[in-house]
């Protein structure tokens, strides 16, 4: 599969643009571009990739099991990513004047709510990924909630299904790649 990359710097506010949001009109990052249209959220881009190029699955086709997978997802998607994505700390920051402990305060509560149930259910699942020895949807969603985490020094010594999940993915080919520090537009 070919395609081509085009990076968007939050710290510059590229997403907030005119020409960004013909592409996607939430502002927000990532957004996908092909034959078929326009589409922004991961969720959604990564299920059209899965349908398109369904080799390596990403997700059994067994429906409970899919099922499974997909309630870490949205667990994670929908309740934990939105209450600490950029924007929202942003707004913490710039509109509400809370000082970086605050913010950052801000971030480890959610990160640890969310993760306590996490831990909970990978616990039983997990083998070096989330649901035994095949990276799925949930470790795709997962290895940057952690990676955040770790940034914004969140205490994970609860979490030792989900640190070990994290450390062995990050000894693979693909989320290394995926690291942000091995992106093209990395700055350091």
């Amino acid at each position: 599969m070919s395609y081509q990359k085009n990076f968007i710097n939050l710290k510059q506010s590229q997403q907030t643009t005119k020409a960004y949001h013909q592409t996607n009109p939430q502002g927000l990052v990532p957004a996908w571009e092909d034959d078929s249209g326009s589409y922004g959220q991961s969720f959604a881009i990564m299920l059209l990739l899965e349908d398109k190029h369904p080799t390596p699955a990403l997700l059994p086709s067994d429906p409970a099991k899919k099922a499974e997978i997909l309630s870490v997802v949205q667990h994670i998607a929908c309740d934990i990513h939105p209450l600490n994505n950029l924007r929202v700390l942003n707004y913490l920051k710039n509109k509400l004047h809370l000082d970086a402990t605050g913010v950052n305060a801000w971030y480890a509560h959610w990160i640890q709510l969310g993760f306590d149930a996490l831990e909970t259910t990978l616990s039983q699942t997990a083998g070096r990924y989330c649901f035994g020895d095949t990276p799925t949807f949930a470790d795709c969603f997962l290895i940057p909630q952690m990676y955040n985490a770790i940034r914004f020094n969140v205490d994970l010594s609860a979490y030792p299904t989900l640190c070990r999940i994290y450390e062995y993915a990050n000894t693979q080919p693909a989320f290394i790649a995926a690291m942000p520090k091995n992106q093209e537009d990395a700055v350091e």
